[in-house]
């Protein structure tokens, strides 16, 4: 009997714990995205086509898409490189690197973006020889870029770092022993055993590269059509009073989340068949 009282109430306590993760599923992240969509459409396809084609939504867009094809392709090069020669070498501030890797997780993204315009802005400590050059970088295009590149810089290394420390280096070693170069052992040993962490950290480093808001905020400018991007111009629709459009412009970046869920679900079970 006492054995039955405790595999009934060993049921009772999983059920009420998966309940429990439903609900609260259902109700801070189903729930949002369902009322975003709904806001969307709220004045059918044509207000909703109308709300995304805008000249000032595609601009946003356009930059948003350029930030990150920019940072993302910079990163992926950098945590390759950060990852290689933390897993595989020993070297005079290893530990200095790596603590280095975390400051944009620790550092909040307006402080970050704070930081650049005080390097690069009028009064920062480049602007007047930019100024005298003819180049911009705060509330254009480049701040945006930088911005960017600086809160995503961790994903692709992050992912690397402990697949590639967990590897060890005899295979890497075996190869150059028997005559690889350094790059034919990257491409044809290292490469194909990361490529799926590899893989992870981009769609990472790429989610957090289109949707970035604070950072981007203090150095953009604000300028409708020029240094807005996605999130900015959301920001701007809702509190011009135009809800329907801004929600019609977030609903860009939910599909785009859920692509990149559907993504990642699609590598880690690959990832796992390897």
């Amino acid at each position: 009997m006492a054995g039955a009282h405790s595999t009934a109430s060993g049921k009772f306590t999983r059920w009420a714990l998966i309940a429990a993760a439903l609900l609260f599923l259902a109700v801070f992240v189903v729930a949002p995205l369902f009322v975003v969509f709904v806001n969307a459409f709220e004045k059918g396809l044509a207000g909703y086509w109308a709300a995304i084609s805008a000249p000032d939504a595609r601009a946003a867009i356009r930059l948003t898409l350029l930030a990150a094809a920019a940072a993302v392709p910079l990163n992926t090069f950098f945590g390759i490189i950060a990852a290689w020669s933390i897993s595989k070498f020993d070297f005079p501030g290893k530990n200095i690197l790596i603590t280095l890797l975390d400051i944009p997780f620790a550092v909040s993204p307006v402080i970050s973006g704070l930081i650049f315009v005080l390097i690069f802005g009028l009064q920062g400590w480049m602007g007047p020889w930019l100024e005298s050059h003819g180049i911009q970088i705060v509330f254009a295009p480049p701040g945006i870029v930088l911005a960017t590149m600086f809160v995503t810089v961790p994903f692709v290394a992050r992912e690397l770092i402990p697949h590639m420390q967990a590897q060890g280096r005899e295979e890497e070693e075996a190869a150059l022993v028997l005559g690889a170069s350094g790059l034919q052992t990257f491409f044809r040993v290292t490469l194909p055993n990361i490529k799926w962490s590899l893989l992870y950290g981009v769609i990472l480093c790429t989610a957090r590269a289109t949707g970035e808001y604070g950072a981007v905020a203090v150095v953009s400018g604000h300028t409708q059509g020029g240094t807005n991007t996605i999130p900015l111009h959301v920001e701007i629709l809702y509190n011009g009073y135009d809800s329907s459009g801004a929600f019609a412009v977030a609903s860009l970046l939910t599909v785009l989340s859920v692509v990149t869920l559907i993504v990642k679900k699609v590598v880690e079970r690959k990832s796992a068949e390897d």
